[in-house]
This record gives structure tokens, C-alpha cells and sequence, in this order.
């Protein structure tokens, strides 16, 4: 079992502020690093009214300060929006700072509303993405190279070998055999096509990174489910509803749908809100590659109900696994 600590600091108006949160985050992320937690996943969207992370390897930056041992995975970056070389320079300090512990999955994005906001063209993500990518590569081995008639070093290298991790996420099939050609794994969004993933990599002679098996995207643990539930149901229908929108508006598949029942949503499996024991039984049935997302701060919950979560996860969960 993988388990991630998922953060994406957006904050509608009825929820905690940004403030707030930042430094809730920064203190979960101590206490995953502590509990045995595997990746902390930040994510990256830009211009959104509830103020999703726009800058997440900012972010990545200060975890990397305060934790020890976890790992730190940005999913995704959209990287058509940012300069590759910004980029390596940037991931290149975080991974010195970490010793070595940050991975990248990029994405070439979706939401035209991001690409007007800095200028950049939808249909130029195929090359941006495939030029960022093989800059990436250039400039985390230490030495000059020439790119556009420019003589580019990126210094400090970075502390992986040959660098970080560079996964693609995306959810086309044309995404899926970008990654098998120029990534070191690829995160679908929707599970089907892992295999087009994999048969690109078959049929290119390459071995496949292991695929993903997920439990739920969302896992909360209380003593009171009912009590837990009702607060955190505004949060999670404006999860669903934000990202259902946005894949709406631009013909995007993906794992959330619009609901606007908070007692349909429940009853989809989405956001499990579990007692102790039933966590225990839900955790034993996944199969042991089940990455497990706890998102404490999901929608600007309130950093103490996250935090009776976590508790309970350390104190009667974790021990019994």
C-alpha cells in the first residue's frame, strides 16, 4: 500500500482561509514524513476562484525544508505554461534541498482560461510539452548544451541520477504513448488507458512502470462518520462539482463528475468517511499496490477536522496494519 498525503490548498469562500491552510499544510506534511507516509502529492492549477495551488514547487520547496524521508510528487505541473529551464533550475534546488526525493508528472493542461492568462496557445501543447521534456533531460545532466541558437547550463545538478523522475499524465492515447516514448512512467486519468501505455512500451522494447492501482480519492477517519460527513459535504461536492465543470467546459475525461446531491455523492464511493474499523477492513481488501489519497485539507476543510482524522489514522489504523 502506497499512501499519499494529497494537497491542493483551494479554498472556496465558505471554507478556512489560505493562510490558515498553507501552514496546516506544512505541519501535515511533517506528521506524514513521521507516520510513514509515502509521496506528498501537490497539485497545480492557475486563476481558480477558490485559489488552487499555483505554485506548487514553491510549496514543494518549504515540505522539502521541514521532512526527512518522504517523497515529494508534483501531479501534475502543466508545463506548456512554465519555462523548462525555470523549471530545472527550480526542481534542481528542491532536489538538492530533499536529498534527492522530488518527481515530476506533467501534464499539458486543459483549461484555456490558464493558457489565455499567460499567453500561451492550446495547440502548441504537443511541442511544448515534448521540447520542455527533452530540456528537462538537457539541462539536469550539469553540462552546456545549445538550444535556439543559446548556450544553456543549469547548475546545481540535481541529486538523481540521471535526474528526477519525469512522468506524463494526461488522458488520450496519444498521451499514453508519449510516456512510453520520452517518460519514465505515465499517469492516466482514466485506469483504461494504462494499457495503451504498456504496449507502446512492449512494442518500443521497454519495460512499463508499474501501473497504479487506486483505493479511494478521498479517506476520512472519524469516531462519528454522520457528524464528520455533514461538514465535510459542502467541501467535497464543490471538489466534484469544480473539476466536473471543468471537464465539462472542455470535453476532459476524468475521475470526478458533477453531483449535486451530497447523499449521491456519498453513496458513489468517492469520499469515504469511515470509523476506525471500518478503515482497518476497508485498507485489507485493497490490494497491496492500492495508492491510499488522504486529502486532510480537501476544499478548505478545517485544519482540526483534519487533524482528528490523522490522529485516528496514527493511533488505531496504522498500528493494526
Amino acid at each position: 500500500m502506497h499512501l499519499i498525503l494529497r494537497l491542493d490548498m483551494r479554498s472556496p469562500g465558505f471554507a478556512t482561509g489560505h493562510d490558515r491552510l498553507y501552514r496546516a499544510g506544512l505541519e501535515m506534511a511533517e506528521w506524514a514524513d513521521r507516520h510513514g507516509f509515502d509521496e506528498i502529492m501537490l497539485s497545480e492549477h492557475h486563476g481558480s476562484d477558490d485559489g488552487y495551488l499555483p505554485a506548487p514547487l514553491a510549496y514543494a520547496a518549504a515540505i522539502a525544508g521541514r521532512t526527512e524521508r518522504i517523497r515529494l510528487r508534483i501531479s501534475a505541473l502543466v508545463l506548456p505554461l512554465h519555462d523548462p529551464l525555470r523549471v530545472a533550475e527550480d526542481v534542481a534546488v528542491i532536489d538538492n534541498i530533499s536529498n534527492g526525493r522530488i518527481e515530476l508528472v506533467v501534464a499539458g493542461g486543459f483549461l484555456p482560461s490558464e493558457f489565455e492568462m499567460f499567453g500561451r496557445s492550446l495547440a502548441e501543447r504537443p511541442r511544448r510539452v515534448e521540447e520542455g521534456i527533452e530540456l528537462l533531460k538537457l539541462a539536469w545532466s550539469g553540462e552546456p548544451f545549445s538550444h535556439a541558437g543559446r548556450r544553456i547550463r543549469v547548475t546545481p545538478r540535481p541529486i538523481q541520477r540521471p535526474h528526477p523522475p519525469i512522468l506524463i499524465g494526461g488522458s488520450s492515447e496519444v498521451a499514453a504513448r508519449r510516456a512510453a516514448r520520452i517518460a519514465d512512467g505515465f499517469v492516466p486519468a482514466v485506469p483504461e488507458l494504462y494499457e495503451v501505455y504498456a504496449e507502446a512500451c512492449r512494442e518500443a522494447g521497454k519495460t512499463p512502470a508499474e501501473d497504479r492501482v487506486l483505493g479511494p480519492p478521498f479517506l476520512h477517519v472519524s469516531e462519528d462518520p454522520e457528524r464528520a460527513w455533514a461538514r465535510i459535504a459542502p467541501h467535497a461536492l464543490h471538489e466534484t462539482n469544480s473539476y466536473g465543470r471543468w471537464y465539462a467546459e472542455t470535453g476532459t475525461v476524468g475521475p470526478y463528475q458533477p453531483i449535486e446531491d451530497a447523499d449521491a455523492l456519498r453513496a458513489s464511493g468517492s469520499y469515504r468517511v469511515v470509523t476506525p474499523e471500518q478503515c482497518i477492513g476497508l485498507i485489507e481488501q485493497l490490494d497491496e499496490r492500492a495508492w491510499l489519497f488522504i486529502h486532510p485539507l480537501m476544499s478548505g476543510l478545517d485544519p482540526d477536522l483534519g487533524w482528528e482524522s490523522l490522529n485516528l489514522l496514527a493511533s488505531k489504523v496504522l498500528p493494526a496494519l
